[in-house]
């Protein structure tokens, strides 16, 4: 017997349009298995519309507690605790059965990388990596599906259907594209010689770093709505992203700042001067752009870089005024004169955090200042 939903107060405060919009999605739900108490629930968590792409994501079959999960995947409790943490993901309340058969072969997975004789340490730390990456992967895929197939004027029960569709339509796509990103970025690496013999024996690589950020973005944040701001920080990473070609890597995106890292100083100088002038190529009403590099010997650890270049480079860019790229003494002799104009700094600039004084450089492209002479 079909449930009445306005008895139970599952319409209230909806008329018209939407009421029957309510009422068909409650309906189509119902039917395809979803029991009352949780179709309440998602009433009153606001989330009925998404109930549906859920559904297509997880779908219905056999739930797992989480000591359920742990005792078939062979995984000890607390590790397996430690893995859903670090991919971002919550552990269960009172060892409620929410996990799936999806979530249960990928935790048996983890055994496969142990025989493999890959340690704890290291399973978290690419789990960490993966979990951010992937959030915010999710993070962009939801904003392109809300401007892609939601609009203004579209029901609950629009809303509901279209998204499922796209996903169940996409996501295979999605998940083909990642396999191939994969595959690829570790050829890519190999053939830029990221993967150095020497620092992969020793731990460190001679690295150069590029730190640029927008000035007066935080003042900006005072004067402008939210999502204008957005705007303007989408657009660097989208600046920073072309500008960052191999072997110069993005390594990440720090709200208004960007950190590109190369073994190639020359490489990664072309690049930071490029990202500059992309910046001021989008004219008056876009902050200007302001870079520091630094060079020194690096260490890779969960998809980021560390030690003292990166450090340096972040200090240089505080010293570097709106538009200009400031460097080390050490990169600029490791770059050479050829094909750049050299301003040195005056003095020796102490840098805080930095307990030896710096050399500095101010840098452009020799070919910007002549083309700046008069004929």
């Amino acid at each position: 017997m079909a449930t009445d939903f306005e008895a139970e107060g599952l319409l209230e405060g909806l008329d018209g349009d939407a009421r029957d919009a309510r009422r068909r999605l409650l309906e189509e739900l119902e039917e395809s298995g979803l029991p009352l108490d949780e179709l309440r629930e998602a009433i009153e968590e606001g989330r009925l519309a998404l109930v549906p792409l859920e559904r297509a994501l997880a779908p219905p079959g056999e739930r797992f507690t989480f000591s359920q999960m742990a005792e078939r995947a062979e995984l000890e409790p607390e590790f397996l605790g430690k893995l859903t943490r670090a991919l971002g993901l919550p552990l269960p309340e009172d060892d409620e059965a929410i996990f799936t058969e999806q979530d249960l072969e990928a935790a048996k997975t983890v055994g496969g990388f142990r025989a493999a004789g890959i340690g704890d340490e290291e399973l978290l730390e690419i789990t960490r990596v993966l979990g951010y990456s992937l959030s915010q992967i999710v993070a962009a895929l939801r904003s392109m599906f809300t401007e892609s197939f939601i609009g203004p004027s579209d029901s609950e029960y629009d809303v509901a259907v279209r998204w499922a569709a796209a996903a169940k339509e996409l996501n295979p796509i999605l998940e083909q594209v990642v396999r191939y990103l994969l595959r690829a970025q570790q050829v890519a690496q190999l053939r830029q010689g990221v993967f150095d013999m020497a620092g992969l024996r020793s731990g460190s690589t001679k690295i150069s770093v590029a730190f640029a950020d927008l000035a007066g973005f935080t003042r900006l944040g005072e004067q402008v709505a939210a999502d204008q701001l957005g705007r303007v920080a989408g657009r660097l990473t989208a600046l920073a992203t072309d500008a960052a070609q191999p072997p110069v890597r993005l390594v990440k995106m720090i709200g208004d700042a960007a950190m590109l890292v190369s073994t190639e100083p020359r490489a990664l100088l072309e690049a930071a001067l490029d990202l500059l002038a992309a910046v001021d190529a989008e004219g008056e009403d876009f902050p200007p752009l302001r870079a520091g590099v630094a060079c020194g010997q690096g260490l890779a650890r969960g998809g980021d870089w560390f030690g003292a270049p990166v450090n340096l480079a972040s200090r240089i860019t505080e010293k570097a005024r709106p538009g200009s790229l400031v460097v080390s003494e050490e990169f600029k002799d490791l770059v050479g004169e050829e094909g750049f104009r050299w301003s040195k700094l005056p003095g020796r600039g102490k840098l805080k955090g930095i307990s030896e004084n710096q050399v500095l450089y101010r840098v452009r492209r020799a070919e910007s200042d002549e083309a700046s002479q008069p004929s």
